[in-house]
Order: structure tokens, then sequence, then C-alpha cells
């Protein structure tokens, strides 16, 4: 396989859409070679260390960390799509000839998944659970792109999740999806998430019926931007979470353009403005006047997720020509901002550190945070997080369809249809 120049591209000047494809790349051998590994060394499985340096027991005693591993998948998805052949490239998998596809990487990654979480796809959290299921429907439709449809497994996971989900979306306050088998939270990360999946299902009116609830209870017109959500206490009394997060936007988003018609292609183009007023870092366009639209990040853990699920569904509205040209531009211009502050920012592996012994030396570690590079956030000797890789590797990923200009089953985040 020919390897990219990683530099080919210099990152103060617009990348090509191929450009985006071959750091993508990049970052999926980053992190697959440095996460990936068998569970339980079983044959056919794979699964991704939650942190690194670190053993495969130590990995096992770690808490199990359901969504992530989701989002691996859809990471995993995007890169299968491209090695069909994307914006001009021919078929080629994107570790070697001799290494493993992506979407035979996703495949064992859905078995390890299930028999990590006990020999079920079930677990206690409901919007955990909508994001295995996009992200299981986005595989199916790689398979059977590559003529491999395993149409009896996506059968069960899908009858499987969508009993948990209609458990969940009930008529308490109002409609709404719960966050967890507690029932003690309705909310966007649950409600966006499962919303976009009836839609791509074939349920629109679950998920208009759940849209309609999130505009009503959760929407903010001041900001224009989704609430967090309502919880409620012991005593029945609901109290409104009223914090914002980059993350709660994008299944909204991607929900909004699923369903389409006019008012839901409005509050699209709403969102997307209100992100770029609201949630991108103001000292970015001083300091790179190419890029001036930089989304901010939320740190480490779960929060290392949260950016990179926006950069998805912005590309999507990106390439969605139902959208005002400026709406559009707007959307691709956060992606590549993003994207590209992240990959300036990136640090390879040296070859006497410690992640040399799971990653390769020259690979690529990318930071959590944009405005600083990955050799102060993640310096040498330090523990680096599947979360804070795998937002860096989804902006690529959204950069690389943003840039492309184009709406296709292989898009990021898109349902495959």
């Amino acid at each position: 396989m020919t390897q990219p120049d990683a530099d080919a591209t210099p990152d103060a000047m617009p990348a090509s859409a191929t450009a985006w494809a071959e750091r993508a790349d990049v970052a999926a051998r980053s992190v697959t070679h440095l996460f990936g590994q068998r569970l339980f060394f079983l044959p056919g499985t794979h699964i991704a260390a939650t942190a690194r340096p670190s053993g495969r027991i130590e990995n096992l005693r770690r808490p199990w960390h359901y969504w992530w591993q989701a989002h691996y998948l859809d990471c995993l998805v995007d890169a299968g799509f491209r090695e069909l052949g994307r914006a001009g490239r021919p078929p080629e998998k994107f570790d070697g000839a001799s290494r493993p596809s992506a979407g035979q990487l996703a495949s064992r990654l859905v078995t390890g998944i299930r028999l990590r979480n006990f020999l079920t796809f079930v677990n206690h959290y409901y919007d955990d659970m909508a994001w295995l299921a996009l992200s299981t429907l986005r595989l199916e439709g790689l398979a059977e792109e590559s003529r491999r449809p395993s149409p009896r497994r996506q059968e069960r996971i899908r009858k499987s999740l969508t009993l948990q989900f209609d458990s969940a979306s009930t008529d308490d306050l109002g409609g709404g999806t719960f966050w967890s088998t507690k029932r003690d939270f309705k909310n966007t990360p649950a409600t966006a998430p499962v919303a976009l999946y009836y839609a791509r299902t074939g349920n629109t009116a679950k998920a208009q019926a759940l849209l309609d609830w999130l505009d009503a209870r959760l929407f903010d017109p001041a900001r224009g931007l989704y609430l967090d959500g309502i919880r409620v206490r012991n005593t029945g009394e609901t109290v409104l979470e009223d914090a914002i997060y980059t993350y709660n936007q994008g299944p909204v988003l991607g929900a909004l353009l699923e369903l389409g018609g006019t008012a839901n292609l409005e509050r699209a183009a709403t969102v997307v403005r209100a992100v770029a007023t609201h949630l991108t870092l103001p000292e970015a366009a001083a300091a790179n006047p190419a890029n001036p639209m930089v989304l901010r990040c939320d740190g480490t853990g779960d929060g290392g997720l949260f950016t990179g699920i926006l950069t998805g569904y912005l590309a999507l509205a990106a390439n969605d020509q139902r959208l005002p040209r400026e709406v559009r531009t707007a959307a691709a211009g956060l992606v590549t901002g993003t994207a590209g502050a992240l990959w300036s920012g990136r640090r390879p592996i040296a070859a006497g550190e410690p992640l040399a012994r799971h990653g390769r030396a020259g690979d690529p570690i990318f930071s959590f945070e944009p405005r600083r590079p990955a050799g102060g956030t993640y310096p040498r000797g330090a523990a680096v997080e599947l979360s804070t890789q795998l937002q860096a590797w989804m902006a690529l990923e959204a950069a690389a369809s943003a840039s492309a200009n184009v709406r296709q089953s292989g898009n990021v985040r898109q349902s495959g249809k």
C-alpha cells in the first residue's frame, strides 16, 4: 500500500478531499495499531483498549466503556467505505494488503462488544445502545456494498435494541427518551440518537415525536442549541439540567436532516449557525485566519468524544444541498477548521517510549485540546485515552467527507441508504 505523505499539504493551506482522506487513514492506522487487540486472545474478535500503555489484563479491570466501542465501530465503518474507493481513489485496504480490512475489524468488533458485554448488546444506558444501533446500521450498509451482508445478525441486533428504545421512549414528562434504566432522567443524549435511529429504520412518526419533544422541552431559543435534559427527583419534582454540550447538537442535527421537511431543515440551519456562534474558540480566528472556526473540545474521558461526534453530523450538513449555501459553508468550515487544528498539533510516537510497545513508532498521537499540541497534552510517558484519539479520527473523517462535497452512502454518520 502506498503510504501518504502526511505533510503533502501544508497545515496552513486548505487541504483537498484526497489529502483529508489520507490523513483519516493515518489516524485509522494509529488508533487500530495502538488500541486494537483481540478480546481474551479469542480469534475472530476485536476490541479497543481504553488507554495505553496498558496490558490486556489491566484493560479488563478498567471500567467498560460500551459507547466508546460503538464510536470506534463507526470510525471503522468510515474507513471501510473509503476502502471501497472514494474521491477518485481506487479500492485499497487502509492498513495494507496483508492486514485485515476496516470492515473485517468492524465485524470482529461487534463480536467483541457482545462477548465483553456478557453475551448481549443490552446495557443500562439507552444512549449507549443508540450509538451502537446507529453504527451497526452503517456497518450493514458497508457489508451490503462489499457484498458480505449478515442479515441475521443485524436483524437480531435491531430487534433487541429497538425493544429497548420502545421501552425507554414513554409519555412521562410529555415524551422523550430516558437516559438509563433508572428512568429518572430524560435527556438530549438519549432522545436525539434514538430519534435518528427511528428515522433511519423507517419509523418516522416516532422520530418526529421525539424531535418535537426536544424542541418543546430542551431547545434554548436564545442560543439556538439544545440543553442537556430533565431530571426527576424522588419527590417527583423535575429539574432542568441546562448545560449545553457539543455532542448533543450532533444527533439532533442528524435526525433533522434525515427527516427533512421545511421546519426540520430550518431548525437544522439554526443549529449550525448557533454552533458556529457559541461552541467555537474565539481565539482561533486570530491564530489561523485560513481556518478561523475551531470547535471547543471537552477534555478527556467521555468528554474526549464529544466534539468528534459533532463534526460527523456537521459534515452531513455541509453536504446537504437543501440547506442554504452559507450554512453549508459554515458547517464545512467548522469541520475542517477543527480537524486542521488537531492534525497540526499531532506528535509522532517515538521508538523508545512506552506507547511504542503497543503502537508503531512514527504513528501520530493527537491532542484533546485544539489550542495545545499533543506534545503538551500527551508528552512522552503519559497515558493516552482511546476517546481522545477517536475524536481526532472522527474529525478527520468528517473533514474528508465535508471537503468532498458529495452525498453518498459512505458519508460520515450517514445511514447508508
